[in-house]
């Protein structure tokens, strides 16, 4: 999703919850809308140099920018009422005309195959096959009006979607809209696809995405190195928007603590005490921290100048990772989506941290 700038929280004030999770969910905000998914090496810095000196490398070699749906294409079995996220029951009739409202739920209904009923896009579906769609989000809020012109006979939308008016819009127009609880970890990504198979009568399209899911992240996780001393690197999530002067720390709710745990990783964020989702930059809180490494998304990286623009930050310098310009930067439209590409999300993610055997 992208925003505009009055959207942006100023660095000197305390997020909300609710609009950081937003920050998750959004990608990049206020570059480029297209983004290629690196299966290893997104962008930045390829891993750990071997000196401090060294100037970071970013890999070149990028996969197509694309989901991978199920062999066989479904047939939804409708009508189901379903429950929503929200306490409500949802009967869906038909899933003729697919609305997701986020990135991550058009990339689970893509995998499941129901691509060609998908009739429009928020703009984090940043994959491939959706890049034609048209866009229902003005900034990162959704336009009930440009929903309803499409005449969808299904909207999904997370327990984040919002202005809550538009979404009691599209309600009030007869539309069958089921919300998905937001994702925060790995132990949601089943859920979330159980919950859109479900909405759109695909239950065992469902199942079968959820195995090839969990089999490949387990997979992944069965090959994560285990460093020499048995020290397991300490990794900071940094949020970054530098055209908007957005330089955030994660904390216990940012999100990416699941992903890095499954790299073998410690979220140094939340391990140093900081147990809301992001606070803003300060030497104290990095010095802290004091992380190995440092988790970017890459147009946030971009946005800061690369490597050499993230130094320049107040106290990354100073840290272990600033030292060492030891830097992962995964692609915004996929590394907090907790859903059918996060196996390739881990992949990248285990590689560069553990570049040059580290």
């Amino acid at each position: 999703m992208r925003w505009n700038d009055r959207t942006v929280p100023s660095v000197l004030s305390q997020p909300s919850a609710r609009s950081v999770r937003r920050f998750r969910l959004v990608g990049a905000a206020l570059t480029a809308f297209t983004v290629a998914l690196v299966a290893t090496g997104c962008g930045g810095d390829s891993g750990s140099p071997s000196g401090k000196d060294a100037p970071a490398k970013a890999e070149t070699a990028a996969a197509a920018d694309r989901v991978e749906p199920l062999a066989s294409t479904p047939r939804p079995e409708l009508p189901v009422t379903v429950p929503s996220a929200d306490g409500r029951k949802v009967t869906v009739d038909s899933a003729d005309r697919i609305v997701p409202l986020t990135g991550s739920l058009s990339e689970i209904v893509y995998t499941l195959g129901l691509g060609g009923e998908v009739v429009a896009r928020d703009v984090t579906a940043t994959f491939e096959q959706a890049e034609k769609l048209p866009v229902v989000t003005r900034g990162h809020d959704v336009s009930a009006e440009s929903v309803l012109s499409l005449k969808p006979t299904v909207v999904l939308a997370e327990t984040v979607s919002g202005p809550a008016e538009s979404i009691q819009q599209i309600r009030d127009a007869g539309i069958p809209l089921v919300v998905v609880k937001t994702a925060k970890g790995l132990d949601d990504v089943g859920a979330r696809i159980d919950a859109v198979a479900e909405a759109l009568g695909v239950p065992a399209s469902g199942s079968e995405l959820k195995k090839r899911t969990q089999d490949r992240i387990a997979a992944v996780q069965k090959d994560v190195p285990r460093p020499a001393d048995g020290e397991k690197p300490r990794v900071a999530f940094l949020y970054l928007r530098g055209t908007a002067s957005v330089y955030l720390l994660g904390g216990a709710d940012s999100g990416a603590s699941s992903l890095l745990e499954a790299a073998g990783a410690v979220d140094a964020g939340k391990e140093s005490g900081l147990k809301k989702d992001f606070t803003a930059i300060t030497s104290e809180a990095l010095a802290k921290a004091a992380p190995d490494a440092i988790l970017v998304m890459s147009k946030g990286l971009d946005s800061v100048g690369g490597v050499d623009g993230l130094v320049k930050i107040p106290g990354v310098a100073q840290t272990p990772a600033g030292m060492d310009r030891r830097v992962v930067s995964v692609p915004d439209g996929v590394l907090l989506n907790y859903g059918p590409r996060t196996d390739e999300v881990l992949t990248s993610l285990v590689d560069q941290l553990y570049a040059n055997g580290k």
